[in-house]
């Protein structure tokens, strides 16, 4: 497995993650009260954006936005290699996420995930999906930017597993000017440093990243948005987010195998 690399991380390693780890923790101490402040305020609220950057600088990200993102009223259809796309993708647009039921009691995290506005979905609650549906579509006609995952795991980027929303229900009909963003999350190279897979549990996957030294880019794609009433439903819907994200895909991966002469 890519993080077994990681498990003997050696001094620069214990150092690099101390580092962040403090840079993180100070980061939190400084953010959370003024987002309360803004809150109190009724003011429009930057700092989750603003914070989920500042944490994805920290860790190692240098980000490269390649498109425009769209920032209300949108569903964004990413791929998934980490927990990791969530800072990403959150620091870029300020988008919130759908996220499964689990991380909302992990310590510390649920909590933040509460504060971007994260909207859990249970798996295993087949007789609770209209529910969810009902949550998402509120946060649509509020206008929001959400993100769904329609894999519902992660891979190692080098392909797309089956898109899978039921939740794209909430689209039935769609909100009166919403559209539909496919993102595809390019790690190229670092693709086995950052991506989550395997027997690898959460914190042996955010040691293997804040012990990591050095940084490494990220090619995050924003690619052309579609209206979402042009299809006859979420199946349609999904099927050319991901017809859309493959092709983007394909190019990164064809693009990584050019042999240029002399070198």
């Amino acid at each position: 497995m890519p993080y077994e690399t990681w498990k003997g991380a050696g001094l620069l390693g214990y150092v690099t993650f101390a580092i962040r780890a403090l840079l993180l923790v100070l980061l939190l101490l400084f953010c959370v009260p003024f987002y309360y402040i803004w809150r109190m305020l009724r003011l429009p609220n930057p700092w989750p954006r603003w914070f989920l950057r500042a944490v994805s600088y920290i860790c190692g990200a240098r980000i490269r936005k390649m498109g425009t993102p769209i920032r209300r009223d949108v569903v964004l259809l990413a791929n998934h290699l980490s927990w990791f796309d969530i800072p990403m993708l959150g620091g870029v647009n300020g988008t919130s996420f759908v996220s499964k039921e689990e991380i909302a009691h992990w310590p510390i995290v649920g909590w933040l995930c509460r504060l971007n506005n994260t909207i859990f979905i249970s798996r295993q609650n087949r007789m609770g999906v209209a529910d969810q549906i009902n949550q998402l579509r509120e946060a649509l006609e509020e206008c929001w930017a959400v993100t769904i995952f329609p894999e519902g795991t992660t891979t190692d980027g080098t392909m797309l597993l089956p898109f899978k929303a039921p939740l794209l229900a909430a689209l039935n009909p769609p909100p009166p000017g919403l559209l539909v963003q496919p993102v595809y999350i390019d790690l190229g190279k670092y693709r086995g440093d950052v991506s989550w897979i395997g027997d690898e549990t959460a914190p042996q996957n955010a040691w293997r990243l804040l012990s990591r030294p050095g940084s490494f880019k990220v090619d995050i794609h924003y690619l052309d948005p579609f209206d979402p009433r042009k299809y006859s439903d979420r199946k349609a819907i999904v099927a050319e987010a991901r017809t859309r994200i493959q092709a983007a895909l394909d190019a990164s991966l064809s693009a990584s195998q050019v042999v240029v002469p002399g070198v």
